[in-house]
């Protein structure tokens, strides 16, 4: 049995490897064939390629897979990147309708002139031999075409007490202004020229409601005196509040990085499509020059003074006569008002004026605060929610909603939460006194 076991175990193995020598020749005669195949086809295709079968082959050259480059603006041969384009358009629709103002005063406006001392024992060889009736160069700023009419705006502070203003065009022409009408409240200004032979290009207006954190602006304008500058950036912030020539603020201003040096003041901020969306009016520099903080007043308010400038030649601000803050949960202890709430506190109502006349509340006793500077010290006010049912989230939103929508002698009402419960109060606003009074 075991001789059986050790034979009918050999057996299978034997008969496997006589098929497996079968199939490997079988399977180096398919290789030997198709090599045969492959260099015939090869060799036609060099004769149809024109190559000789004498010739050497052609060296095959294997490199390694380039590493693929960082994503770049594919710009076609003399043309320019999308930015670059964006602000030659810019420049080339609005340059025309920018001016240079230069500002002169008369001597005895009271320039500044050195005069001889007779105590100076050594005193240069000539003084200035000035008539009292001679105009000298005060100050030097920019603006813009308003319309065909002849009527260009300007920063109110550029041309306040000029004698004499000029305006210098981007082709080279020159004319004498008028100042028609001032805003020093909006430090706004309309200058008035014969139209008469001058080619004037009116700018186009955006809208401030377009105007976003982020989005590239462009200011074109007269720095240091070098007319037709343009300069380019983007809008940092929105919704500051600058001061203005007065004792107010100028709500929902436009804050950039674009540079904005002296003689900038009362050109125009530009959105992508060339429209003016501010008027440069301020820098916050310690040098009187660029530091990347700009500010232009906002298209909204220029759109409401200016025409009333070029009308009646000034302009009336809505007021109701209030000064507050607003309002933060941290401060809800001390001024007994729920932390959840929202709005502007009224720290003081000044006295004959359309809030103390309407009832609107201040604080009336010691709020205890400890926390000075960032809590009211009074309490007792009350504290406006709502404008018009246009929610007040911080104290700005009422003067934006002042300047945007209303005029001396409108009513408003007021939604004011007082002693817990919310109180509607009407008022009739009446025009912006030239000082705030109490």
């Amino acid at each position: 049995m075991a001789e059986q076991n050790n034979t009918g175990t050999r057996t299978p193995w034997l008969i496997l490897g006589g098929i497996g020598v079968f199939a490997v020749l079988g399977l180096c005669i398919v290789v030997f064939m198709a090599g045969v195949f492959l260099l015939n086809s090869d060799s036609d295709r060099k004769q149809t390629a024109g190559v000789s079968e004498n010739q050497p082959a052609p060296t095959l050259v294997v490199t390694p897979a380039a590493v693929p480059a960082p994503a770049s603006v594919v710009v076609a041969s003399g043309e320019a990147d999308y930015e670059t384009l964006v602000l030659e358009n810019i420049y080339q629709k609005v340059n025309p309708s920018v001016v240079n103002v230069d500002v002169l005063a008369f001597v005895s406006s009271g320039l500044d002139i050195p005069v001889p001392n007779p105590d100076d024992t050594n005193p240069p060889d000539t003084f200035p031999q000035l008539d009292p009736q001679d105009l000298l160069p005060q100050g030097q700023g920019s603006g813009f075409i308003w319309d065909n009419e002849g009527h260009i705006v300007t920063n109110a502070h550029v041309v306040e007490g000029a004698d004499q203003v000029q305006i210098g065009f981007s082709d080279g022409t020159v004319t004498v202004a008028e100042v028609l009408g001032i805003d020093l409240d909006s430090d706004l200004a309309v200058l008035e020229i014969d139209p008469d032979g001058y080619e004037l290009a009116p700018v186009a207006l955006g809208n401030v409601d377009d105007v976003r954190v982020g989005m590239r602006v462009a200011a074109i304008g007269n720095p240091f005196g070098f007319q037709g500058t343009l300069t380019s950036g983007i809008v940092s912030a929105i919704g500051r509040s600058i001061p203005a020539l007065t004792n107010f603020s100028i709500p929902e201003a436009i804050q950039t990085d674009a540079a904005i040096n002296p003689g900038n003041s009362g050109g125009p901020l530009l959105n992508e499509r060339g429209e003016v969306i501010g008027v440069n009016a301020q820098i916050r520099s310690t040098e009187r020059a660029n530091s990347g903080v700009g500010f232009a007043i906002p298209v909204s308010i220029v759109k409401r003074v200016i025409p009333a400038l070029i009308a009646e030649g000034s302009y009336e601000h809505s007021y109701i006569g209030i000064s507050g803050m607003t309002f933060s949960p941290i401060c809800a202890d001390d001024l007994g008002l729920p932390k959840t709430i929202r709005g502007a506190y009224v720290i003081e109502v000044f006295s004959n004026t359309p809030a103390a006349r309407g009832g609107i509340r201040g604080g009336s006793e010691e709020s205890g605060t400890h926390l000075v500077g960032i809590c009211p010290d009074t309490r007792g006010g009350d504290l406006i929610t709502a404008i018009d049912n246009q929610p007040v989230k911080q104290f700005d939103d009422i003067l934006i909603y002042l300047e945007r929508y209303t005029s001396p002698g409108d009513k408003v009402v007021l939604t004011v939460l007082r002693d817990g419960k919310e109180v509607a109060i009407e008022i009739e606003l009446a025009a912006r006194p030239q000082r705030v009074g109490r």
